[in-house]
């Protein structure tokens, strides 16, 4: 006799994980991460300091050659930023209208996690583990854990 959960048998399979340490999968990654990014640092109208700080401490200079040329491979760091902060993006335009949903970010918020701080400030003071908080607040709040 197995012990062995089964689960049933459903139409939907979950998604491969992308290996990040796999230098052409990052290759392969790296620049729509990157176009995705300065989208969403457009549409959230962030300070050129802000998304350096958000991207892990880029230099400007490196920032703006990113801008420039967005073909650079990014470290493993940086792509799980984007990711997180993609995500972030994506369900706050589930949960709110297109105007709220792109200024959420720089607004005070009472959520005992922030502690008072913009949830911009708190990704930026906390790196990823705070962007991780966000990502997974946000996905509760519209129903996906």
């Amino acid at each position: 006799m197995s012990l062995a959960y089964a689960y049933p048998s459903s139409r939907f399979e979950p998604a491969p994980v992308v290996d990040l340490n796999d230098k052409a999968a990052r290759e392969r990654l790296s620049k729509s991460a990157l176009q995705g990014f300065f989208k969403l640092a457009q549409a959230w109208k962030l300070r050129d300091e802000d998304a350096c700080i958000l991207l892990g401490g880029v230099s400007s200079s490196a920032f703006y050659e990113w801008k420039k040329k967005p073909g650079r491979v990014l470290e493993v760091d940086r792509i799980t930023r984007i990711s997180y902060l993609l995500g972030i993006y994506k369900a706050l335009h589930i949960l709110y209208g297109d105007d709220l949903a792109d200024q959420w970010v720089g607004m005070a918020n009472r959520n005992v996690i922030f502690g008072g701080k913009t949830p911009l400030r708190y990704m930026q003071e906390g790196g990823l583990l705070a962007m991780q908080t966000v990502r997974a607040l946000l996905d509760a709040r519209r129903g996906g854990m």
